[in-house]
């Protein structure tokens, strides 16, 4: 049994994370650890310090970062989207798109493990879509109400965590996560 502890403080991405772990058969609960966070135009290397810096753990420590990249915007909030959407919010971003007809955007995601041997992996995700003229729906958290994926009727706040999970940046970026956590405890498991 693989278990893994997320450092974050936002319970509605660890709920997420946590579902999309257990489909793999890995249980994750949060660590109350501090992390560093950097400020970078990468997500990757956001992610990648954060683990980097966190204590020494005799299991696998997961961090993970998130942006929405807008085209009207040039790629705006992006890796400043938790500030954004702190002073902004929704109302704000659908201010500025007041009147613009090119509405694709991007959600990213780049999780970053640390093992118990302090190796560091980073697993990237991304789902393209296009930003709504309204918010809908009441789930999930953050630009979730005015993100609707490529493919889908329906927002990311008007699904399910399950069924976002199977949309989402994050769930694919968990996903490969997953894969390599159980193919590299699997091979050591075979190595004993």
């Amino acid at each position: 049994m693989v278990k893994v502890y997320l450092v974050t403080s936002n319970r509605a991405k660890a709920a997420e994370i946590i579902s999309a772990l257990a489909e793999a058969g890995i249980t994750a609960e949060i660590a109350p650890i501090k992390k560093l966070e950097v400020q970078s135009d990468s997500l990757e290397e956001i992610a990648r310090v954060a683990a980097e810096s966190l204590p020494p753990s005799n299991a696998p420590l997961v961090v993970e970062d998130a942006g929405l990249f807008i085209t009207a915007l040039n790629g705006f909030p992006g890796p400043y989207s938790h500030y954004v959407y702190k002073t902004l919010g929704c109302r704000g971003i659908l201010k500025l798109l007041e009147g613009v007809e090119e509405r694709r955007a991007c959600f990213k995601s780049a999780v970053a493990v640390k093992m118990p041997g302090g190796e560091v992996e980073v697993f990237t995700g991304e789902t393209w879509g296009v930003i709504t003229r309204e918010e809908r729906g009441d789930k999930g958290f953050g630009f979730d109400p005015i993100f609707q994926p490529e493919g889908s009727a329906k927002t990311f706040a008007e699904m399910s965590l399950e069924e976002k999970n199977l949309w989402s940046h994050r769930g694919k970026a968990v996903r490969r996560l997953a894969q390599w956590l159980l193919e590299k405890y699997s091979a050591e498991a075979g190595g004993r």
